[in-house]
């Protein structure tokens, strides 16, 4: 009996923290992350802005949101993980297609991905995009780059580059520091660079 009630607690609060989220990114996306107050996500989610306050302030909050959706794509991704060999165009597109979802998210709304990138420079929040969602996408790259046949050292190197390349496009997006193309035109040269590095 205890255990099913703090079991339930936490369903609870789980629970509650997807609601929050949920109400926090409607917010943000419609009427901006600036003009969003945290009084506001508490009536749009029905709770008590100390609720709100429990799972994080307005920064925490969008860091949250971005890092959920990330995370949801992984957990998919794992789900189906593809063995088959690539050659150099496949990989390419096999690398890009696993970026696709992420550019087109933060593109969708390039004044709210601006303002996660800023909480994330600023340092006081953690993201998990730095972190486990990190480990997640270099893995990923590896055994995409190991399929094309580079061996376990380039196809780490290659990974991290690509993965660093990704970040500096994510948090440049939608400003005039964006040189070369579009974001996945600028991905495909950076992936094209380190097969051709990689084989040559």
């Amino acid at each position: 009996m205890f255990t099913e009630r703090v079991q339930s607690r936490a369903e609870k609060r789980d629970i509650t923290r997807r609601v929050v989220l949920a109400a926090a990114e409607t917010l943000f996306r419609e009427q901006g992350f600036a003009a969003t107050t945290v009084r506001q996500i508490a009536s749009a989610a029905r709770v008590s802005v100390g609720t709100v306050m429990a799972v994080g302030d307005k920064d925490a909050l969008l860091v949250a949101v971005f890092d959920e959706w990330i995370a949801g794509v992984h957990r998919e991704r794992r789900e189906a993980s593809p063995q088959d060999e690539l050659d150099a165009p496949s990989t390419v597109t096999a690398v890009l297609e696993l970026f696709a979802p992420f550019v087109a998210y933060f593109v969708q709304d390039q004044d709210l991905s601006r303002e996660y990138a800023a909480v994330i420079v600023r340092g006081r929040h953690e993201s998990e995009i730095f972190e486990g969602l990190a480990v997640a996408l270099v893995s990923e790259l590896e055994d995409t780059f190991r399929r094309a046949g580079l061996d376990a050292a380039d196809a780490g190197r290659g990974a991290r580059v690509v993965y660093f390349a990704y970040l500096g496009l994510l948090l440049t997006a939608g400003n005039s520091a964006t040189v070369g193309g579009s974001e996945m035109d600028q991905l495909r040269e950076v992936i094209e660079l380190v097969l051709d590095r990689s084989n040559g």
